[in-house]
């Protein structure tokens, strides 16, 4: 996964995690965000629907994506990066 960031053109990846049901509220980015699932789950709020996350997979947020997130009940640990 991060050869994936780096082969991408990614930024450097920042990893970080959460406690289980910890919210972040609506939002969005002026960049691409690809963001891989490392432990637990969290699930992201978009406009097209909810995206459920679990380790080992990947979501990419187009630039404007409005998007809200609420973690598992195991917590989360993720890796994301900007391209």
């Amino acid at each position: 996964m991060l050869a994936a960031f780096s082969a991408e053109g990614c930024s450097a990846p920042r990893f970080w995690g959460n406690a289980p049901g910890d919210e972040y509220g609506r939002h969005l980015h002026d960049y691409h965000k690809v963001l891989f699932c490392l432990q637990g789950s969290i699930v992201f709020h978009t406009d097209d629907g909810d995206v459920e996350l679990s380790a080992g997979d990947r979501l990419d947020l187009e630039p404007g994506t409005p998007h809200a997130a609420t973690v598992g009940p195991s917590g989360c640990r993720c890796v994301e990066a900007s391209r």
